[in-house]
């Protein structure tokens, strides 16, 4: 009876790791759309440049790397993991469990986080061609030709409308 209170009671806080994993890597996840302004970025002066759209290309943001994903993996699977065999077996089985979970944890927090962006060339008013990434709206489309605004600041650029 207490074994099985036990394992009960590792399994649970398996799930609860789970849990916390998840809320971690959406706390992660920050837009990188011309549209969304950081809070630090709020009433601060952006320069603004005019200019016409030369190129658009779609391209891959890679994910964060932060670590969260990681440690809460392998927190979980070392806890879930911990649940196999008795003394020694389980000691193993967690730590072999905490690098899986750690492993998988990594590689979920890069692909939770991964966005599809843009690559804008925009040729300035000055005659200046310069090129932005910025994740894709589905508000917002660029197609070459049009006029823009390049907004620069606080070493952000984004291009909009």
């Amino acid at each position: 009876m207490v074994i099985e209170h036990r394992d009960s009671w590792r399994t649970s806080a398996a799930a609860l790791g789970l849990l916390f994993a998840a809320a971690a890597l959406q706390g992660c996840a920050s837009s990188k759309a011309g549209d969304v302004y950081s809070r630090d970025q709020a009433r601060t002066e952006q320069n603004v440049r005019m200019g016409t759209i030369e190129a658009v290309r779609e391209v891959q943001i890679e994910g964060t790397k932060s670590g969260v994903g990681a440690v809460a993996g392998g927190v979980t699977g070392g806890i879930a993991a911990s649940t196999i065999g008795h003394g020694t077996g389980s000691a193993v089985a967690a730590a072999v469990g905490a690098i899986a979970g750690g492993l998988a944890g990594a590689a979920a927090e890069e692909g939770l986080t991964k966005n599809q962006g843009l690559e804008i060339t925009v040729k300035l008013d000055s005659g200046q061609i310069i090129a932005v990434v910025q994740a894709v709206d589905a508000r917002t489309t660029f197609q070459p030709g049009d006029r823009v605004r390049v907004l620069s600041g606080q070493g952000v650029t984004r291009v909009s409308r």
